[in-house]
């Protein structure tokens, strides 16, 4: 079979060139590592994979870390904070990064780094989706809800933090000081994979209203049914899918290279059929890959995994898929 022939995703609009950028973000995490995943992830062979598939790539190489600046946040809740000047210059950096990406009309993806970099990923996105008059629902496949506050946080580690960021939580909104911020309805983020909350964390996701499908479930129910009962409102709606993916919610046997493990997450199996899913949707217009920490893997597991997986995102499968099956008895 020849794997360039994707089909299905982009079909009306032609297939996207896709933009790869890297960035090094590891100062949001509580163990250093992150910062080399984007070369980790190069070194797999993401971008001629890409390629192979029919892509057209730009690699537009990494980010470089901006200079630090003092903390925007208010004194009590920077004392809370690890880093959150350092964050928030790496968040209006790329912010702005994202946007633009977001214009050029390609399909960016995001390679990180730790998850404080969805800040900038998904603010900049949904900047351009306003813009773009294109409404925005953003998948955030994790193991952890990230909806801590500094006021709830238990290590400071603001890779704990975006999803409260991206909705609007005032005590972070001063990391992006000026930029617009068009915060991302709890309607339309939905996260997935979730096996461990804390307990602040978890009655501030009850009261703001955001759902999320946890391991439990997936075990209960499959990975198929439940993406499906999300998905075909989002195809109807026609939206601007941003898929935010952390390595830790795969199961640490198959990825330990990632410094949050969690045991009891995604299976191989299981995470591929997300991906292709997704890819069938037809919907996904940027992309995060994050918390890869090649310090902590073993020969490369974790990067060649992530790899295939994005690869399954954006159209590789081993058989042509059909509309429907017809079982023959």
């Amino acid at each position: 079979m020849d794997h360039s022939d994707v089909g299905g995703a982009w079909a009306d609009g032609g297939r996207p060139a896709i933009t790869l950028l890297g960035v090094p973000l590891e100062i949001g995490a509580g163990t250093p590592g992150c910062l080399m995943g984007p070369a980790a992830l190069r070194t797999a062979g993401l971008a001629p994979l890409l390629r192979n598939l029919g892509f057209t790539v730009h690699d537009r190489g990494d980010l470089l870390a901006p200079p630090a600046e003092p903390s925007a946040l208010a004194a009590a809740d920077a004392a809370r904070c690890r880093y959150p000047g350092e964050i928030a210059a790496w968040t209006r950096l790329i912010h702005d990064t994202a946007f633009a990406a977001a214009a050029s009309g390609d399909l960016p993806v995001f390679l990180g780094g730790d998850h404080a970099l969805s800040m900038g990923t998904v603010s900049g996105i949904a900047r351009h989706c306003r813009d773009a008059g294109r409404e925005l629902v953003v998948l955030w496949v994790d193991a952890h809800a990230d909806f801590n506050t500094p006021a709830t946080t238990p290590s400071g580690n603001m890779h704990g933090m975006p999803v409260a960021f991206l909705t609007g939580e005032p005590s972070l909104r001063a990391l992006l000081p000026d930029r617009p911020l068009v915060p991302v309805p709890a309607g339309n983020l939905h996260l997935f994979g979730l096996r461990s909350i804390d307990a602040e964390e978890r009655e501030r996701l009850r009261e703001h209203g955001i759902e999320g499908t946890d391991m439990r479930d997936i075990d209960e129910f499959g990975v198929a049914a439940l993406l499906r009962e999300r998905i075909g409102p989002w195809r109807e709606r026609g939206v601007h899918l941003h898929v935010s993916f952390d390595i830790d919610v795969l199961d640490p046997s198959l990825a330990p290279g990632v410094g949050t493990q969690v045991a009891g997450g995604a299976t191989t199996r299981e995470a591929h059929l997300i991906m292709e899913m997704l890819h069938d949707s037809g919907l996904v217009g940027s992309v995060d890959i994050v918390e890869l920490n090649p310090f902590l893997d073993e020969r490369g597991r974790s990067a060649k995994l992530l790899v295939e997986l994005v690869a399954s995102l954006f159209g590789r499968t081993v058989l042509d898929r059909r509309p429907a099956r017809v079982r023959a008895f």
